[in-house]
């Protein structure tokens, strides 16, 4: 269901997802790669809700790849506020902040993940900051370091990637720092990218 609707997923294995419910009979079958899932409730005959999938996927992936198919929904206008009440309260208290700390604007999974991540250590950010003469960047810290997510279907090609370098010199002559991180760099190579944001956050203090 959510792969059907263009929900960014966080390492996509096209394996298909089946609830059978809490006690359900998993049937095999030749060449199966299904996943089954035995969550209370009652299946319906065919695809799930959307709403439920979500729950569903965080229960499967986990809390981050959740929290980043949850604001791709929202950005798409998938969830109503219903539908996101709906699924916070589907979620284990623990959970539940991850709904809280959402929002509707993440251009991308990785920004999400970058958020989410950063938020855990602490480190507040400005999202989908304007500034004047470099336009619209994914984050700022304070106020000087820009934090940049690019998602190859955003970035890839030479005439994108120099317009990158033109908003990275503008945003230089005006005082910024500007970071940019790759899929493979978050999702694969998180200690490098966090300490890359410390380090340009140290740099920050002592100037």
């Amino acid at each position: 269901m959510l792969r059907i609707h263009g929900i960014w997923l966080l390492e996509d294995d096209g394996r298909t997802h089946v609830w059978l419910g809490a006690r359900g009979r998993v049937h095999a079958h030749q060449d199966c790669t299904c996943v089954s899932h035995f969550y209370v409730g009652t299946p319906p005959l065919g695809r799930a809700h959307l709403e439920t999938a979500l729950v569903h996927y965080r229960r499967c992936a986990g809390d981050e790849a959740f929290f980043a198919a949850f604001e791709s929904a929202w950005r798409k206008r998938l969830l109503s506020k219903g539908a996101r009440l709906r699924i916070r309260a589907a979620l284990p208290a623990s959970a539940r902040w991850l709904v809280d700390l959402a929002r509707s604007d993440a251009d991308s999974g990785l920004e999400s993940l970058l958020r989410l991540r950063l938020h855990i250590l602490g480190i507040r950010l400005d999202c989908q900051v304007v500034i004047d003469g470099v336009g619209k960047v994914d984050f700022v810290i304070g106020g000087r370091l820009i934090l940049e997510a690019d998602g190859k279907e955003n970035h890839d090609g030479e005439i994108k990637r120099h317009k990158d370098l033109v908003r990275d010199a503008a945003a230089s002559r005006l005082g910024y720092e500007t970071l940019r991180f790759d899929y493979a760099q978050i999702v694969h190579g998180w200690p490098t990218v966090q300490a890359a944001i410390r380090g340009a956050l140290s740099r920050l203090v002592t100037r």
